[in-house]
């Protein structure tokens, strides 16, 4: 094992699984946020392959999520629930970070300037909302350099191959939508607005709210015909960062969408709009005023890189 993991499994010793037992078993895992109560726990995602993407014959399926291709994917623990307000919140009030700095590689979000939470929620478990992948991804940077430990937004394949946890259905519970309301929050039963984490039933993996409730951040960058430009077989196949702030990828589908939004295969991408009331000139890196059913959830892979490679994997995605 990797120096870092072995950090990681000590680190798992501080919550609720002994770091023995780790080493034996690829396993589920909490750790507290640092400088906090708050735990976060993490579901084990084996490695195995799938067919991503939908058939051709899919319900409401549409032109960017084929054709299928079968894509291997590496072991990753994934969190169990969207993050939460109450987590990213540690890291928003972190005074040990500097508000303004390249020199730590570390950056705490800049104020809100409304409440992006338009009165869905905040302390208690509801989901962290109207967030870039930038303020996603300088959270892992942060759980980083607090921990010893990688965390990342998942690819666009990983989070469709947790999502599925072995299904090739519409949803990862079957065909029949009118299931949904036993899974997720979306436009027929949220009340427009979205719910504390973990109130659905989970998908075979033990993931929760993977369809609807907030749309997730992936790291890709999207593209219209990204299935087309992989072939069979490939290993963890993800888009890059370019040099365009959009579009980038998101997952899921979120409270105020239709249920055909909300199958596996089904691919967002990122919008300027989503800003278009930002007050700021420059407008925000870390706020969205328009898109109040975005958030993210993390992964940790099993195969943890050495430090100088995570440290060059967030200066790639956040320049800096």
């Amino acid at each position: 094992m990797t120096k870092v993991l072995l950090i990681l499994l000590g680190f798992i010793s501080c919550g609720c699984l002994k770091a023995q037992d780790s080493v034996k078993i690829f396993s589920a895992y909490k750790f507290y946020v640092p400088g906090s109560k708050v735990q976060c726990k993490m579901v084990p995602i084996s490695e195995g392959s799938f067919l991503m993407g939908s058939s051709e014959n899919e319900k409401y399926r549409e032109t960017d999520e084929g054709p299928q291709r079968r894509v291997n994917i590496a072991a990753f623990w994934m969190g169990a629930f969207e993050v939460t307000r109450d987590e990213f919140d540690i890291f928003y009030k972190d005074e040990t970070v500097s508000d303004n700095s390249t020199i730590d590689a570390v950056t705490r979000p800049s104020p809100q300037y409304i409440d992006f939470s338009l009165g869905m929620g905040k302390e208690g478990g509801y989901p962290v909302n109207s967030l870039s992948q930038y303020a996603a991804l300088m959270y892992c940077r942060w759980l980083f350099h607090k921990t010893g430990v990688f965390y990342r937004l998942p690819t666009e394949a990983e989070w469709e191959y947790a999502c599925r946890a072995g299904s090739t259905t519409r949803f990862y519970f079957g065909d029949d939508e009118k299931q949904l309301d036993n899974y997720a929050w979306y436009k027929k039963n949220s009340e427009n607005k979205f719910q504390k984490t973990g109130l659905k039933l989970p998908n075979a993996w033990g993931l929760f709210d993977m369809l609807g409730n907030v749309a997730e951040w992936t790291l890709d960058h999207y593209e219209e015909k990204r299935l087309e430009n992989i072939p069979d077989n490939t290993k963890d196949p993800f888009v890059p960062p370019n040099k365009s702030r959009y579009p980038k990828v998101l997952r899921g589908g979120g409270y105020p969408d239709e249920a055909g939004q909300l199958r596996s295969a089904d691919r967002y991408k990122s919008d300027p709009a989503w800003n278009r009331r930002d007050p700021q000139v420059p407008k925000s890196k870390w706020w969205l005023t328009d898109a109040p059913s975005v958030g993210f959830r993390i992964v940790c892979p099993l195969q943890q890189p050495a430090i100088e490679e995570a440290n060059e994997f967030f200066k790639r995605y956040l320049g800096n």
